[in-house]
């Protein structure tokens, strides 16, 4: 075999490996579109943080419970925030109360604490970043966060922390994409030499 074919069977690989790749990603947004998400899934898993109480979306959201009747959006409305005990409880005093998990959450409502719940998507270091823009721009928790319905474990399964995923919805919204609106930084610390 000389150079010239095996260069060209290493590009028809690369093309036919590339084409498969779109293939998938179309393929992906296409599954996705059932549940109006806008963000790719997360191509590498993602398992789900060890909870201090087991919760599952998929059994909460089939009772016919939304997002909103739990978490809440406090000003100044960067981050939603968890369920107060009392919520949890206003059903779980007569709900599985002899369950291991809800005698530990009747513990944290009697006590007044919070559950300590363990951040699934977190805020990237150097990134600004707030839910009530995005909620306020009609962005439902489904375009970003996924169908948690399906979920029995809260995990990160989309890849709403990566930038692309940002950004290409930034422009599909014709929202702003300069790296103003999302990065800061003091200008006071930033020095330019000659």
């Amino acid at each position: 075999m000389n150079r010239n074919s095996h260069g060209v069977r290493v590009m028809l690989a690369c093309t036919a490996f590339t084409a498969l790749l779109l293939a998938l990603t179309l393929s992906a947004w296409a599954q996705q579109s059932v549940v109006a998400q806008e963000v790719l899934d997360n191509f590498a898993a993602h398992p789900a943080p060890e909870q201090p109480i087991p919760y599952s979306h998929e059994v909460h959201l089939a009772l016919g419970l939304v997002c909103e009747m739990c978490h809440t959006n406090p000003e100044p409305g960067a981050q939603m925030g968890y369920p107060a005990t009392a919520i949890c409880m206003s059903c779980h005093t007569a709900i599985a109360a002899d369950q291991p998990s809800i005698m530990q959450l009747a513990e944290f409502s009697a006590a007044a604490e919070p559950i300590p719940w363990v951040p699934v998507y977190q805020v990237l270091t150097g990134v600004t970043w707030a839910h009530e823009p995005h909620a306020a721009a009609g962005v439902q928790c489904g375009a970003c966060h996924g169908d948690v319905a399906q979920l029995d474990e809260m995990a990160m399964t989309t890849s709403v922390t990566a930038m692309a995923s940002c950004i290409s919805c930034h422009e599909a919204r014709a929202a702003n994409t300069a790296c103003a609106t999302c990065h800061s930084w003091p200008l006071d610390t930033v020095s330019v030499t000659p």
